[in-house]
């Protein structure tokens, strides 16, 4: 019987050192709104403002996955396009971590 409650702590310690390690999660926010500006600033990035549809207000999204900046070069996401876009807030940029149309794209 000791021995199992000595194998339930060492249980107990290596997943609360493993949840400790992991470090703290990242909020990833969400956002569906219409494409209002795309600027290329960089081959390997690009800022791309949506205007939130839930409050209004325009938000700079920073990408850098070559699928989405290829969509921007050849013209398959252009200024008036809806997107979902996903991303996280990280010395002070908002990067994209998904950026798709609803339907697809």
């Amino acid at each position: 019987m000791q021995h199992v409650k000595k194998l339930t702590s060492a249980l107990v310690v290596a997943a609360a050192l493993a949840l400790v390690a992991a470090g703290p999660a990242r909020a990833e926010e969400k956002v569906l709104g219409t494409v209002t500006d795309i600027e290329m600033t960089k081959p390997d990035l690009a800022v791309a403002t949506l205007q939130d549809r839930a409050s209004g207000q325009p938000i700079a999204l920073t990408v850098t996955d070559k699928l989405t900046l290829d969509k921007f070069q050849d013209k398959r996401i252009n200024v008036g396009d809806e997107i979902k876009a996903r991303y996280e807030k990280k010395d002070g940029k908002n990067l994209v971590t998904f950026f798709k149309k609803p339907g697809g794209c």
